[in-house]
Order: C-alpha cells, then structure tokens, then sequence
C-alpha cells in the first residue's frame, strides 16, 4: 500500500515542476534525495504513533490524541475540502494531459476528463470494496511495469547521453524549498497506510515496517527515473514538457514510444485515484463515530457494505476542484496545507512521549531531535510557500481556518442536533 499509493502519477509529472527551480542535473537528484529524507522522518515519526494508536483513521487519530479533537477535526476539515480532494484532484488531471497525447484537448476538455475519471472510480468504490481493489491490482501491475521499462530502457540506451545542460547560476535558497516542496507532493499518500490500521493484522509491526521500507523504495525508485529523464533529454525539454515520462519514453523506444507510456502512465494514474478515493473515506467515518461528522458518514450502505455517504461527499469536492484548479495550484495547496499538520503530528509526538500512558510498541530512537528537526523543515516549506505564492496559499489557510467555527458550533450544538 506504501509504495502503491505514493507511486501514483506525480512522478511522470513533477520533474519538470523541480527543474524549473533547479539548474543542474546534480541540484534535481539533489532535491528528489532531500525530499525523500524529509518523507522517511515523517515516516518514522507516524510509524511510532501508529504502534502506539493502531486504530482507522490515522493521523487523525494520532492528532485527536496529541493535539486535541479541534486539531482533529481541522485535519479531517481540511482533507475534504483541500489536501485529500486536492491530491484526487491532481492526479486526475494528469491522467488527463496524458490523454491529451492521443486525443489533443483544451483545458476546458482536459478538466472535464479529470473531474470524470473521479466520478467514474467514486462509482466503483461505491459500488463494492472488491471491484475497487481489482482495479487496483490490474493498475498496480501496470505502474511497476511502466517504472521498469523506463529504467531499463534508460541504462540499456545505445544513444548518447544529453549533453550537461546550460546553468542559470546557483538556485537560491528560495527556489530550493520550492524545488522540495514540488517533489514532496511526489512523494505524499505515504502517511495514508495508517488510515488502515484498524484493519491491519499486527498494525503495530506491519505499519511501522512497511512504512519505512516503502519510503527507501520509492526514494531509488524516484531518483532512478529522474536519472533516466535527465540522461535522455536536455533539462530544459524536462523544465518545458507537461508529460516528461512519454518524451523520454519517445526516445528511448522510438516512433510510438510516447503512447505507450501514456498509455501506462494513464494507467498509473487511474489506480492512483482509486486507492486514494478508497482510502480517504475511512478517516470521514471515524470522525462521524466520534461525533465530529454527520451521523450518516458513519453509515455503511446495506447493499454494497460502504461508506456510501464519504465517498459522495469527497467526489463532488474532488470533481469542483478538478474543474476549477490548475495542476500546479492543487499540488502547492495540498503540499502547504498538508505539513502544517504533519508538523503539529511530530511536536504532538514530542509531548506524547512526556505521558506515562504513552506506550508505543515501536520507539524512533532520538525522536524528539527528529521531530524538531522536521518541525523546522516543515515550517520552512510552509512559509516558503506562503512567500512565494501569497493567495493560493492564503487560500488554502483559509479553507483550513474556515473549520474552526464550524468545530465550534458542532461541539456547542451537539452532533444529535446536526444529524
């Protein structure tokens, strides 16, 4: 579930947002090394709270637990009407553009096809858990063969590598950060497996482990692929191209290689929407069992034994958002919003560890030094992102705050009152 859900459809995509802030070949597998990094700690980190608190919901529950049901709720707030439908968002819209390389599109054309393969795949999980994970695993199957053929395609290439690129001088600190907070978004679903963890066998050895072998996995696998990218192709073909897998795969196999990959890529894509539009409404259905949700987002459909109201729910923000967000506005949303709680999950760690009740069964040795040093690297990003695109990211905070009045008058009112 790690590596499947992280390894989605960003990668085919996100290199040519990072070589827009990088110069060099060395500064990309720089930035995809660093990114990975900075996603192992937060792994550890969530692996030691979800031995200590293996239940559905993730990190919403560990937040409940640190942070309070306020923290709670806004995180949950925040995945419906930002993060998770953000990231929804996303990836289809890149099953979209590389669509477009059989079927030329508009963007008017390319946000419908987005906003449709999210109602197409809500319909399949509505339908019933196990037509959803057949699709995941046919899809699956397809993602790892993609990365497979690129990378052997690339180390086997006859051809002569690119030539180093022209440099625009040393990124700034500035373009670095962002050049990160691009390949994070890359790297995100990996604290998703925790939303499972109720349904887990053994969740306080499985999460942690899988947790962190998946992150090294898809770190080799990510720093592989750019290397591969950036052997055949010039940075600044990396830095222009919207669907950078199928140019490489273009010159790597020839006249017909681009649709291939798009096809594979289109694959990838189409699982990735479906496990993350399966996993999201778990955390939907436990906030509605603790009274923080409408009742019936803890309902399950008599027939199809699902969430049947979540999912709705998170189609229709996940379509609004695919019809009415750029590529690159959802990602920078979801990546600003998304580390401000994964900041407040590592300090609320730091506090745990102070409780005499606190008894993980997997312990990250010198955790509270990974935790602050992660803290100051989330911050970092957060506010870089705050410096560099002031409204959308004021936008995203406000949807964030946007919840505390509703959390206030939930609590106030009671939740029997708003079922």
């Amino acid at each position: 579930m790690v590596v499947g859900t992280i390894i989605g459809a960003s990668i085919f995509v996100q290199p040519s947002e990072i070589t827009r802030q990088m110069s060099s070949v060395g500064g990309v597998v720089l930035v995809w090394l660093a990114a990975g990094l900075l996603t192992l700690c937060g792994a550890l980190l969530c692996a030691e709270l979800a031995s200590a608190f293996p239940q559905t919901g993730g990190v919403y529950v560990f937040l409940r637990e640190s942070c309070g049901a306020a923290v709670a709720f806004l995180w949950g707030w925040a995945m419906l009407w930002s993060m998770h439908s953000g990231i929804i968002a996303a990836i289809a819209t890149v099953f979209a553009r590389y669509a477009a390389v059989f079927v030329p599109m508009d963007g008017i054309a390319l946000r419908a096809v987005a906003a449709s393969v999210i109602l197409l795949l809500s319909l399949v999980n509505y339908l019933g858990v196990q037509y959803g994970g057949r699709v995941q695993n046919v899809v699956t199957i397809a993602k790892l063969a993609a990365i497979a053929v690129i990378v052997m395609a690339g180390a086997f290439w006859p051809g002569v590598a690119v030539p180093p690129p022209e440099t625009a001088g040393a990124p700034t600190p500035r373009g670095f950060a962002l050049a990160i907070a691009a390949g994070l978004f890359a790297y995100g679903g990996w604290h998703m497996v925790t939303y499972t963890a109720g349904e887990t066998r053994e969740p306080a050895r499985t999460i942690p482990r899988a947790l962190m072998l998946g992150t090294l996995i898809v770190t080799l696998c990510y720093a592989g692929l750019n290397l591969i990218y950036l052997r055949v192709l010039p940075l600044s073909a990396v830095r222009n191209s919207t669907h950078v897998a199928a140019d490489a795969a273009d010159v790597l196999l020839g006249g017909g290689g681009a649709q291939l990959m798009a096809a594979v890529v289109m694959l990838s894509s189409f699982g990735a929407v479906n496990g993350i539009v399966l996993v999201g409404p778990r955390v939907y259905y436990s906030m509605a069992r603790d009274g923080l949700l409408f009742r019936t987002f803890a309902s399950v459909n008599p027939r199809f034994r699902t969430p049947g109201a979540a999912i709705l729910a998170q189609a229709i923000v996940a379509a609004a958002l695919a019809l009415t967000n750029t590529y690159a506005a959802l990602f920078s949303r979801v990546i600003y919003t998304e580390w401000i709680f994964f900041a407040l999950m590592a300090g609320g760690l730091v506090a745990l560890r102070r409780r005499s009740d606190y008894r993980p069964a997997f312990r990250v040795r010198g955790a509270p030094v990974l935790a602050v040093a992660f803290i100051a690297a989330s911050l970092v990003i957060v506010v870089n992102q705050v410096m560099a695109d002031p409204r959308s990211s004021l936008t995203g905070l406000g949807i964030v705050l946007a919840g505390l009045p509703v959390y206030v008058v939930w609590s106030r009112r009671g939740h029997d009152r708003l079922s």
